[in-house]
């Protein structure tokens, strides 16, 4: 299906709830060190509750080791930076769906590997700041999912 990658989160709760939408609609997600928490840290374990047992997530080291191992895949990166409505790209099966730090987001330098039609925007009212990461990444994974029919999903 999907893959969702999480660059530096910095925030153990949305990192939870993003295990469990992982765990629910059957994405891979892909952790991108360095971490601003342990993956034992409590406040992760009470927004995953069970389910990190009943999903793959996948740890690297840095951004060089996750691109290398994916440079084949699709990257879309999420950004207020974009200009491109995350509902404009037409999603294939296996695209990856990366997002930054919940307090800078993704650095320039890491979207600069990837092409100007992959990096997408959620529209907002002007002068706002940023959705919460976990509810980006939910919006964003609903929507590559709609547009293949919800497949393997009942």
């Amino acid at each position: 299906m999907f893959q969702i990658a999480l660059y530096q989160p910095e925030i153990p709760p949305n990192t939870g709830n993003i295990i469990r939408l992982c765990a629910n609609t059957g994405c891979i997600l892909h952790l991108i060190h360095p971490l601003g928490f342990s993956m034992e840290t409590k406040q992760l374990r009470r927004a995953g509750l069970d389910y990190r047992d009943l999903m793959q997530v996948r740890e690297h080291e840095s951004w060089e080791s996750f691109y290398q191992e994916h440079q084949a895949s699709r990257i879309f990166a999420f950004s207020t930076k974009a200009t491109l409505n995350y509902s404009d790209a037409k999603f294939q099966a296996n695209d990856v769906l990366l997002f930054g730090p919940e307090t800078r987001g993704i650095p320039e330098p890491v979207m600069d590997t990837l092409p100007s039609e992959q990096l997408l925007r959620l529209p907002m009212i002007a002068g706002s700041r940023s959705l919460n990461l976990s509810n980006t990444v939910a919006i964003a994974t609903y929507e590559a999912l709609r547009q293949h029919n919800f497949s393997g999903l009942r």
